[in-house]
């Protein structure tokens, strides 16, 4: 059939989208993204996407935000279930493919069934063609390369080390030192953290033997 061709060319089209909008703790490809992509290929191919809302199916739900803090509240908002018809048309040989789709979506009074709809739209598109949304899907074009961790810069920017660092017992150990030799050998032996915390003890005692020496 002449559709699937056709609908096989926008599947070959769009290999992946990088998540674009974040919200609620999770991130997400808006249908603003999705849909620049998508409908300049299917006025291309004389495509069009018909949606039918074959079922409705609204609930109340009563939670309250801000829950052990002062913002404490009691909310509403309606949670709505559709089941869906998707058809796809082409306008140039009348050939169709009918999918059935359900969504959930929950927002305030009146914007729970626009929720629900847009989920709908946005979500059957990206699996009818197995559209990559995560950065790391290796078919995401805006897949973002591999990071090698910096050491120094992960050493430089911790906030508290895992173990608490025995400060007196370094600067002891230190002191300890009879020349500089002794001193650096030492000194290397710290931890990345260690060495952080007693640089300026090292410097200090380093001048002192170096000027022992001279």
């Amino acid at each position: 059939m002449e559709i699937y061709k056709k609908l096989l060319k926008l599947q070959q089209a769009v290999k992946g989208l990088a998540k674009d909008k974040k919200g609620n703790n999770y991130t997400y490809v808006t249908g603003n993204k999705l849909l620049s992509f998508i409908k300049p290929l299917m006025d291309e191919n004389h495509l069009i996407l018909k949606q039918e809302v074959l079922s409705i199916d609204n609930e109340r739900m009563d939670y309250k935000t801000g829950i052990g803090t002062q913002y404490e509240k009691p909310k509403s908002e309606i949670l709505t279930k559709v089941m869906m018809r998707f058809t796809w048309i082409d306008c140039e040989t009348g050939e169709k493919d009918e999918n059935l789709f359900g969504a959930n979506g929950q927002n305030e009074w009146e914007k729970g069934l626009g929720s629900a709809l847009t989920y709908a739209e946005r979500y059957f598109i990206l699996k009818y063609f197995h559209i990559a949304t995560d950065e790391d899907d290796i078919d995401n074009p805006d897949r973002k390369p591999e990071e090698t961790p910096d050491v120094k810069h992960l050493v430089n920017n911790a906030k508290t080390p895992s173990t608490p660092i025995d400060i007196d017992r370094l600067k002891t150990r230190l002191e300890s030192c009879s020349n500089l030799e002794s001193l650096a050998s030492t000194y290397k032996g710290f931890t990345p953290l260690e060495q952080k915390a007693t640089k300026a003890i090292a410097i200090s005692l380093k001048e002192s033997l170096t000027k022992k020496t001279a």
